[in-house]
């Protein structure tokens, strides 16, 4: 409904008014709902602590707008403007406070600059189809270009980082250091890193294909938080979108809870709180997306019986020391040759325990997937428990026949109890 209102009607600007061109291109850019990025940054006067502003596209109710993210050395801000208003506010800043804008395209990158003397330039360049996007990606895992994606998130076409290294919360974790060029990654974290901003790109397509998408705010809860890598960057990523959020970290060690309150309150994280807990009795008030990364054994049902209780909208899980399964097996008698060797029946009794987490998941109306989400080389711990609530939940014939579909299972291996089931009977 704002083609009208953002589409370069006029002609294009003279060319030594920089500012009117740059801001034109803008209006064309969002005009042909094109993916871009915008960062204005040398702020002077006004504000000291006040380091840049990164404006993106989003969805707001329905409607396009422009969501403002203020930039402090110890806290973020985050403001949303109608697509007129935000052009508007944009041209005001222009010049004063920010003295630099920089504009990537998928096809162009245009730079405009102040001289001392408060004379803008512009200068444009036309990137290659290799570079027109950022780094290249980590993971083969859908990186093919979809036409009918919405145009809001065309940008993510392409693997992209989703979070932003400057923030200062980073640094407090240990994430990063003072560099010569700001805050830059320490050299030991680059995995963790990775690891990190790879679970913030498969949230954001499980967010988008939930009832989450339109939802103004979102409770997570991340059970086993440790020192809170995943918990602040998913508070960081949902503050970013616009949404209202309550994100919860829950540790059994005191002292990381102490650590990540204070550095939650140094760094003003409204909305973002860490408990001390255990995933067998805690219960949040309202839980949306529950998070248990690396749950040891059957505290990974816990946490999904938890998820499923609660009827969060996103359940994503990463396993760890599949120990219950294995001590019940016995071996079919045409696999016995294969799996005389404990390493195979060792990865033969984690199949089967996800397996069955999946299907038990699926009986109760959750679209899931069990997947590699980081390559080994960054981790072991890298299988991906996925699960997106259906709306339409799920038909009694299709839950009879994944219900009967474990039990075979169950028989042909020997197994005689398997923990989320048995919590879900019970």
């Amino acid at each position: 409904m704002f083609s009208h209102l953002i589409a370069p009607a006029a002609p294009a600007p003279d060319a030594d008014d920089a500012v009117a061109r740059f801001l034109h291109s803008l209006r064309s850019v969002l005009a042909g709902r094109q993916g871009f990025r915008l960062s204005l940054s040398r702020p002077e006067g006004g504000e000291p602590d006040l380091e840049r502003l990164m404006v993106r596209e989003i969805e707001l109710r329905g409607e396009r707008a422009l969501s403002f993210l203020w930039r402090y050395k110890t806290r973020d801000i985050t403001k949303n403007h109608g697509l007129e208003a935000g052009l508007d506010e944009l041209a005001r800043l222009l010049g004063q406070p920010f003295q630099n804008a920089h504009l990537l395209t998928d096809s162009r990158e245009l730079q405009l600059a102040y001289s001392r003397k408060g004379r803008p330039t512009l200068r444009v360049g036309k990137l290659k189809p290799a570079t027109a996007t950022d780094a290249a990606p980590d993971s083969t895992c859908d990186s093919t270009p979809n036409a009918a994606a919405p145009e809001a998130a065309s940008h993510d076409r392409s693997k992209q980082r989703h979070l932003a290294m400057e923030r200062p919360v980073w640094r407090d974790l240990g994430l990063t250091h003072e560099g010569r060029q700001g805050l830059e990654l320490v050299p030991a974290m680059s995995r963790k890193w990775k690891q990190i901003n790879r679970f913030i790109e498969i949230f954001g397509k499980a967010l988008s294909q939930s009832a989450l998408a339109s939802s103004p705010d979102v409770h997570v809860a991340d059970f086993g938080s440790g020192k809170g890598y995943l918990t602040f960057a998913m508070h960081d990523y949902l503050r970013e979108l616009g949404k209202t959020t309550q994100v919860l970290g829950v540790e059994l060690r005191e002292d990381m809870v102490r650590l990540c309150n204070e550095v939650a309150t140094r760094n003003a994280c409204e909305g973002l709180r860490f408990d001390q807990g255990d995933v067998r009795e805690y219960r949040p008030e309202r839980l949306d997306v529950m998070i248990a990364l690396h749950a040891c054994d059957i505290a990974t049902d816990f946490a999904i019986h938890l998820g499923l209780r609660a009827r969060a909208q996103i359940i994503m899980c990463s396993p760890c020391c599949h120990k219950q399964l294995r001590p019940q097996m016995q071996s079919p008698s045409l696999l016995k040759p294969l799996l005389q060797h404990g390493i195979h029946m060792g990865q033969e009794a984690e199949m089967i325990t996800d397996g069955l987490r999946a299907l038990l998941l699926e009986s109760e109306g959750y679209d899931t997937q069990v997947f590699e989400f980081i390559s080994l080389e960054h981790t072991s711990k890298n299988k991906m428990i996925l699960a997106v609530r259906r709306p339409q939940g799920i038909s009694a014939e299709r839950r009879a026949q994944l219900l009967a579909q474990i039990e075979d299972i169950k028989r042909f291996y020997g197994i005689r109890e398997q923990a989320l089931q048995a919590l879900l009977a019970a």
